[in-house]
């Protein structure tokens, strides 16, 4: 007896090791290359928990036929260089039909010039709204595989200078960082701003991680502006705000969607950033806005849910997550394909979360087109991969970031159009 119950044992083991196997060459690679060191950490730390988190529900709803998708996350640094070293090697080691990444614009072009569009590989980017990569789209340089959770900043620009106006910030001293999102934001922030009466003191570049930033808040002094456009990332963008501040400079501030962080409030002082406005993509309020604000912070072990690109990230995991599942397959070019068909906008609705992913599959299976409505509210791509939702208003007050309202893209779209 004793010699039987060995021997089952030793095939009970073989056959858990063998299962374990097999559900490991089941299992779906999907490559993640995000900031989470440098500048934009912070983004890149809490974009990571997301794309996590996302690929959780669906895994525990059903996976892709009962495989599961995994993450190879890597770690850009916030330098373009080690972003197309860590794409290459996923997409030419690995072999990785989708790249999660990068999180800001900086980072996004070069992987996809250089390694995704010739290669095939989709690439979806949570937050990087340079207007650079809708042009590339339509010069056709993207090969149809780039998509991001977050609109343009030839829309935001437009929508921050009416918000700026509105709040009798009329005359602004630009201190931005100096690469392609920040130059593509104040272009378009200047030119719609001055349009509408505005009037613009002085644009100041900065490069990113220096010690001090006294220089260009000196700099930015210059004609008496009444409060200063802050284009920059959380930890930079607080060594601004505080030379800005210790400078003497107006405590009046108009902020870029990545300054909506508590990082950057902590750091530069709650009590200077009363008088401190901004924009960012989306969101218009759906179930999964919800379902991830009252479950996201203890899953990412205390990340808050506001953080910059969570929200975005969490509903690019599961656009790649629902594509594989209506692809059925881990294949570049099926995925890329069934985007699309999983953000139908006749499709039935689905949200996030593992219940609402269960029923993403059942319909999937049955062949019924399927409409995901995202943290940042519903989604859709146009032909160069870009979405047009709203624009939310915000404030800090005593160190707590409150919405003030909503502009839609409709709505900037059409001052935009009024300004040529």
């Amino acid at each position: 007896m004793k010699k039987l119950l060995m021997a089952a044992s030793v095939l009970g083991i073989i056959a858990s090791s063998s299962a374990a196997a097999n559900a490991a060459e089941c299992d779906i690679t999907i490559g993640v290359v995000l900031e989470l060191t440098g500048p934009a950490g912070a983004y890149g730390q809490a974009g990571a928990k997301s794309v996590e988190m996302a690929f959780r529900d669906f895994n525990e709803a059903g996976g892709v036929n009962g495989c599961n998708l995994v993450t190879d996350t890597r770690d850009s640094q916030t330098q373009a260089n080690v972003a197309v070293d860590q794409a290459t090697q996923l997409v030419n080691i690995r072999k990785v039909p989708v790249i999660i990444g990068g999180i800001i614009s900086p980072m996004s072009i070069p992987i996809l010039t250089s390694v995704t569009a010739p290669a095939g590989v989709v690439q979806v980017s949570p937050a990087s709204s340079s207007p650079t990569l809708t042009a590339l789209g339509r010069e056709g340089k993207t090969n149809g595989v780039f998509f991001r959770t977050i609109t343009s900043d030839a829309l935001q620009g437009t929508a921050a200078a009416k918000y700026a106006l509105d709040q009798g910030l009329k005359k602004i001293a630009i201190i931005h960082v100096n690469n392609d999102f920040g130059v593509n934001m104040v272009r378009e922030f200047s030119a719609a701003y001055e349009k509408l009466g505005g009037t613009i003191t002085s644009v100041t570049p900065y490069n990113e991680k220096q010690a001090s930033y006294a220089a260009e808040a000196s700099a930015a002094m210059a004609g008496e502006p009444e409060a200063l456009y802050l284009v920059s990332y959380p930890v930079d963008g607080a060594t601004v705000a505080r030379a800005w501040i210790s400078a003497g400079g107006p405590q009046k501030f108009l902020l870029n969607d990545g300054m909506n962080s508590e990082d950057f409030i902590n750091a530069v002082g709650a009590q200077y950033l009363n008088e401190a406005y901004g924009t960012s993509s989306g969101t218009s309020e759906t179930a999964s806005t919800k379902y991830f604000y009252g479950n996201y912070e203890a899953f990412s072990g205390g990340i808050k849910p506001d953080a910059p690109a969570a929200d975005r990230s969490y509903d690019a995991g599961a656009i790649v997550a629902l594509a594989a599942a209506k692809a059925g397959k881990g294949d570049a070019a099926a995925i890329k394909e069934a985007i699309r068909q999983v953000t139908d906008p006749a499709g039935e609705p689905v949200h996030a979360g593992k219940e609402e992913f269960a029923k993403a599959l059942a319909l999937i299976k049955e062949g019924k087109p399927i409409k995901y409505e995202g943290v940042i509210g519903p989604i859709s791509f146009d032909q160069h991969g870009d979405i047009t939702g709203p624009f939310r208003l915000w404030k800090i007050k005593d160190g707590v970031v409150t919405t003030t309202g909503e502009i839609s893209a409709e709505e900037v779209g059409k001052i935009k159009a009024s300004l040529n």
